[in-house]
């Protein structure tokens, strides 16, 4: 019974252990360590494209892969991630009905990390990337 018990208690753990943590990668920038996540607590992976326009789009994939499209409609496949603690706690600057964090990128040729704003208006339900691309999402935190 009590390796029954033990048994149990060792699952629950484990699948509470595996279902909370969140994706955190490491990444070099200027010989300083800095750390990305995928996972913010906002649906950030998705289609951005400037207001009113449907090129060009940035993609972002759930997984830190994706692709910027360039003015001239030529793409570059990227691997993304947002700013965050070792612990994998993002890191954002709070505004009036918005918040502002660092977005990192860095293309699939080349091995130099690339910085730009990610920002999300709370009223407006619109996230900004690199100040002109923007995806309309909803609000899944709300209860």
């Amino acid at each position: 019974m009590k390796f029954l018990h033990l048994l149990v208690v060792t699952l629950f753990f484990t699948a509470f252990q595996s279902h909370s943590q969140v994706q955190v990668d490491q990444i070099i920038h200027n010989s300083k360590e800095r750390y990305i996540t995928t996972t913010i607590g906002y649906p950030v992976p998705g289609t951005y494209a400037p207001l009113n326009q449907k090129q060009p789009i940035t993609v972002l994939n759930p997984d830190g892969t994706g692709f910027i499209q360039a003015e001239d409609l030529s793409k570059q496949k990227i691997n993304w991630g947002i700013e965050c603690t070792e612990e994998g706690v993002p890191v954002f600057k709070e505004g009036f009905n918005s918040a502002s964090y660092t977005f990192w990128y860095r293309p699939n040729d080349s091995n130099e990390w690339y910085y730009s704003q990610f920002s999300i208006h709370f009223a407006k339900k619109k996230m900004f990337l690199m100040g002109e691309r923007v995806k309309v999402y909803e609000d899944y935190n709300v209860q």
